[in-house]
C-alpha cells in the first residue's frame, strides 16, 4: 500500500508496506542548492511532526509484529537536471 497519510493539520507524504515493515516517507523537494540538501531539510521539528503522524496511523492501522522505520526521498532539481536520493530509515525517534 502506498499512500499519503493525513493526520489533523500534519501528514507523511507516504506510508508504504511491504514483507510486514511499514516506511513512514516524507519527500523533500528543492529548485536548486542554494538553501542545502533537500534531505537536510527534514530537522528535528519535522521528525517530530512525522512521529506523531506515525504514531496515530499506527493505532489506527497498526498490526501486531509490523517493524517501522522513517524514510526520507529528496529531490533536487537543477536546470535539466534531476536528482533523487533516497535515505532508508534517515532517523529514529527515543
Amino acid at each position: 500500500m502506498n499512500r499519503r497519510f493525513r493526520s489533523g493539520h500534519r501528514d507523511i507524504d507516504l506510508v508504504v508496506e511491504r514483507d510486514g515493515l511499514v516506511a513512514f516517507v516524507e519527500v523533500k523537494a528543492r529548485h536548486g542548492d542554494r538553501f542545502g540538501d533537500p534531505v537536510e531539510a527534514v530537522n528535528w521539528k519535522k521528525q517530530k511532526e512525522l512521529a506523531r503522524s506515525a504514531h496515530v496511523w499506527i493505532e489506527r492501522h497498526g498490526r501486531p509484529g509490523e517493524a517501522y522505520r522513517f524514510d526520507v526521498v529528496g529531490v533536487l532539481v537543477q536546470g535539466e537536471s534531476v536528482r533523487v536520493r533516497h535515505v532508508p530509515d534517515a532517523f529514529r525517534l527515543s
